[in-house]
């Protein structure tokens, strides 16, 4: 990048299924320091929200819409419906579209997740190459067998299953750090946007023997004692207010005390924490890449997940689609599917999850989990650092953000405009609110509310009050200032609160293409 064009490199870092207090800058036990290290020198934000599923929340982050308005209101489905697509639409923009227009180079690395379509000799008009990035190495897929992924993509070429020695984390941050090197060994004078979308630590729990060795014995307190834990380290860093409370154990999840199966039970966990450790380490080889190529002051880096921790339970009949699955090892040995205690998970002979107990704990101190959007569902950790472009560092910030807010907060660092049309088609207007200014410290910025739907759940907050349903139940009305953990329902005590921002969401969800989910899934009902 030549001295006379300042404008910022990008690298924006997103992982899948990662809880909001499970690093080490967050309260939790995972071993972050490159993280840490970003944290101490940028600004950590407290109250900034994902989309609560996977494909919703990377459409939202790359297109600065809500998901609905690009078509991926839900999973890789066409639900015959505007908005329930499963697959990126023409009425939107992403962020490398935008940054490409206005002179950047784009690069991806990792999860896609936003079309359906993702065999290589179908469409391929809503894949990362057709959708604005110059080069794509990656997986279409939602998720998938770390060591032998089968949705390997290089641009737009589907690549063999990998051989011996490949771990799909790795990947994904080598290649990245690669983009870095070879857009500086190239000469190339225009800044550039790094997207790196980790599967670390979607299930299933596949790590390598030596990060998982490092975790050893961590959790053997169990559930109980790490969440309190953890709640007393987030208040002492002043990430949660002393009155909030602590949620109750999941009432699904018995006491550790009373848990059967403990060496299977705290193994999960290790496991778990070993696959954000080793997407920790590559994060690490994406910085020293930018460093040793000068680039590491004028990036504007922003980390962080796509939805809280997941509880989905893996059940012994499970039998994942060919895509995201193997039926054998590389050396002919047969998987085994299901969260079988008698099953040591790890190794790419077991196909688990940790489940509730552990996203219970993943999401400390908060109710619920990916799905869902209370708290524990949509709050996300999310780190940004950039030197040259902020006074601020080793800071918190507490305004409330959302995922549309990213788009929206690069377009303006980079100087690029958000267009009204595309190939003469109209374009949704951004939804997203830059928070430039208040990175910078000159603060923050007037928005009316945010919002969010997913499988029926629905919520919107404006200011200290959020309104919020678990589908198929009642609205619920929390006080964000005095209990952001959702233990107190005040809806019976202001019903009318309850009906002005239930009319809210229902404006927000005719304009947005939001349905009621019973007229969307035909196994509703």
């Amino acid at each position: 990048m030549s001295q006379s064009d300042r404008r910022p490199n990008v690298l924006l870092i997103l992982n899948d299924d990662m809880g909001y207090s499970d690093i080490g800058c967050y309260g939790g036990e995972v071993h972050t320091p490159n993280l840490d290290a970003l944290a101490d020198g940028g600004v950590r934000f407290t109250q900034a929200y994902n989309t609560a599923r996977c494909c919703p929340s990377r459409a939202s982050l790359i297109t600065g819409l809500h998901p609905h308005q690009t078509g991926v209101g839900h999973m890789m489905n066409d639900w015959d419906a505007d908005g329930y697509r499963g697959d990126l639409n023409d009425r939107c923009v992403t962020v490398a579209e935008v940054l490409k227009d206005a002179g950047y180079r784009t690069y991806m690395s990792g999860k896609w997740h936003v079309s359906r379509h993702i065999e290589p000799d179908g469409p391929m008009h809503s894949w990362p190459c057709q959708r604005g990035f110059d080069r794509y190495w990656g997986m279409l897929t939602g998720a998938g067998n770390y060591f032998a992924p089968e949705t390997l993509n290089e641009d737009n070429q589907r690549l063999p299953v990998p051989g011996p020695g490949f771990y799909m984390t790795d990947a994904i941050s080598e290649r990245a750090a690669e983009f870095v090197r070879a857009h500086h060994r190239e000469g190339r004078e225009e800044p550039f946007l790094l997207y790196a979308a980790y599967t670390a630590p979607h299930w299933p729990l596949h790590a390598l023997p030596e990060d998982i060795e490092r975790y050893r014995g961590r959790f053997d307190a169990g559930w109980d004692v790490l969440r309190e834990e953890r709640r007393e380290r987030m208040t002492a860093m002043g990430i949660l207010d002393e009155s909030w409370r602590l949620t109750e154990r999941d009432p699904q999840v018995c006491p550790w005390d009373e848990a059967g199966f403990k060496q299977w039970q705290a193994l999960r966990m290790e496991v778990y924490a070993a696959q954000i450790d080793r997407m920790d380490q590559g994060i690490g080889r994406i910085l020293e890449a930018l460093r040793r190529t000068g680039q590491m002051q004028n990036t504007l880096i922003i980390f962080l997940a796509d939805n809280g921790g997941c509880a989905e339970e893996l059940e012994h009949h499970y039998r994942p689609p060919w895509h995201i699955g193997t039926e054998h090892t590389r050396d002919g040995k047969p998987v085994i599917f299901g969260n079988r205690p008698e099953v040591m998970p790890g190794g790419e002979e077991s196909y688990q999850s940790y489940g509730i107990p552990w996203a219970n704990l993943s999401n400390t101190p908060f109710r619920l989990y990916k799905h869902w959007v209370h708290e524990g569902g949509i709050a996300t950790p999310m780190i940004v650092h950039w030197p040259e472009g902020l006074r601020r560092a080793g800071e918190l910030e507490h305004e409330p953000v959302q995922l549309p807010d990213i788009t929206a907060t690069i377009i303006d660092a980079a100087g690029a405009e958000y267009p009204s049309e595309r190939n003469g088609k109209p374009i949704h207007p951004l939804e997203g609110y830059s928070f430039l200014d208040c990175l910078r410290g000159d603060g923050s910025f007037d928005r009316e509310a945010l919002t969010w739907e997913h499988e029926g759940n629905c919520a919107i907050r404006r200011g200290r009050w959020k309104l919020v349903r678990r589908y198929p139940g009642p609205w619920e009305l929390y006080d964000m200032v005095e209990d952001r953990s959702e233990t107190r329902d005040l809806a019976a005590e202001h019903q009318p609160m309850v009906d002005e921002l239930a009319d809210r969401w229902q404006d927000w969800a005719r304009r947005c293409d939001v349905l009621p989910w019973e007229d969307v899934n035909p196994y509703i009902g």
